[in-house]
């Protein structure tokens, strides 16, 4: 343990005793991620997190292919993946924004249906961090492979849960954040598969095979290969528990709340997200009151910089109320906690908040 604190130090590109042995480290942690999905070291490129994964991705490979360049994603995606299209609209790249249905899955028949001649990269997220709909990334990578088109998936929520072998998931990138995966912040990765044209965004010193200049934080690639080790040898125990808490407190939801809708329910999704809006009530209102009771959720992605804007993703879902209320269970939540928050919505409706918002309506209408 020493050891590894002591190479944590010393820059990795520096060639004295020290620095070798810091890159020997990294090396031994790129190697490990790389096992844990299926590639090679070399197709693994350590960057900030998810969202400067899916920046290269989308900007570094777009910007490295011929154009005119068209690109395929989902109306679901994270903003990571959806706002860097602003940026290559300049530069002459024309998307096409896949629609998905009420649960918020893609249907393959319309990806292939959408894609063109000139289609370079799609980039569909392997599963959604709102309401967890999983995608079947498979068949549409498969459909992607066959008309010469590369395909990227955000796979940062899905990490913890699912499989990320790539070969048979048969993608050309993918992207995953060490959080996620109950590492450290500040690190995550981009898998590239050999051949895979990319441009880097940073520059300088060259570090990460060219694509991702910037000295290497070894004692955090350290930190996420081990929680990824972990995540996978324990996905299946824990995902097991975990759905069954979070069917516990749909259970508890339904019946605390009557009025409530469950987003994403039909279809695959990840165990341990648990997303429902309620008719007549404003999303940040019951957050509010949930958090005044000890109770932490979120209304929507907890990337959007504190905003309560009606979620895309609810939108995009045909959602009318386009806010939600999202329950993020995880490996240390228990059965306790989960009647707590369920007591507590009781709690909520029975101080007269649900339906508040039907209530002014109806009040402004008579007036």
């Amino acid at each position: 343990m020493a050891a590894a604190q002591r190479c944590c130090e010393f820059n990795p590109s520096s060639l004295h005793a020290e620095g070798r042995a810091a890159r020997a480290a990294l090396d031994d942690a790129r190697e490990r991620v790389a096992a844990a999905i299926g590639a090679t070291r070399r197709e693994i490129v350590f960057t900030s997190g998810g969202t400067e994964a899916n920046n290269l991705a989308l900007i570094g490979t777009l910007n490295a292919l011929p154009r005119p360049a068209h690109v395929v994603v989902s109306s679901v995606e994270h903003s990571a993946v959806l706002r860097p299209l602003s940026l290559l609209r300049e530069k002459g790249v024309e998307e096409a924004v896949l629609s998905v249905d009420s649960s918020g899955h893609v249907d393959p028949s319309n990806f292939a249906r959408i894609l063109r001649p000139d289609t370079r990269l799609a980039s569909i997220m392997y599963a959604n961090n709102e309401v967890g709909s999983i995608e079947p990334i498979a068949e549409l990578a498969a459909i992607a492979r066959e008309r010469g088109v590369l395909f990227h998936t955000d796979a940062v929520a899905a990490a913890m849960w699912l499989d990320l072998e790539v070969n048979r998931l048969g993608v050309d990138m993918l992207s995953l954040s060490a959080h996620k995966v109950y590492g450290p912040r500040g690190i995550g990765a981009l898998y590239v598969r050999r051949g895979v044209p990319v441009r880097p965004l940073l520059v300088g010193g060259g570090q990460e095979a060219g694509l991702r200049s910037g000295t290497e934080n070894v004692g955090a690639a350290i930190g996420f290969a081990r929680a990824l080790e972990l995540a996978v040898a324990e996905r299946d125990e824990a995902g097991r528990r975990v759905a069954a808490l979070r069917d516990r407190l749909e259970a508890g939801v339904r019946q605390a709340l009557p009025e409530s809708t469950i987003n994403g329910a039909k279809g695959p999704r990840l165990p341990n997200i648990v997303n429902f809006s309620v008719e007549g009530t404003e999303a940040a209102e019951l957050l509010v009151a949930l958090d005044l009771d000890g109770v932490a959720v979120s209304a929507g992605s907890a990337c959007a910089t504190g905003a309560l804007e009606p979620s895309h993703v609810l939108t995009a879902m045909g959602s009318l109320s386009g806010g939600g209320i999202r329950f993020s269970l995880g490996i240390t939540t228990t059965a306790r906690e989960v009647d707590r928050a369920v007591e507590a919505l009781a709690r909520i409706r029975a101080g007269g908040l649900v339906g508040l918002k039907t209530n002014r309506a109806r009040l402004e209408a008579e007036a």
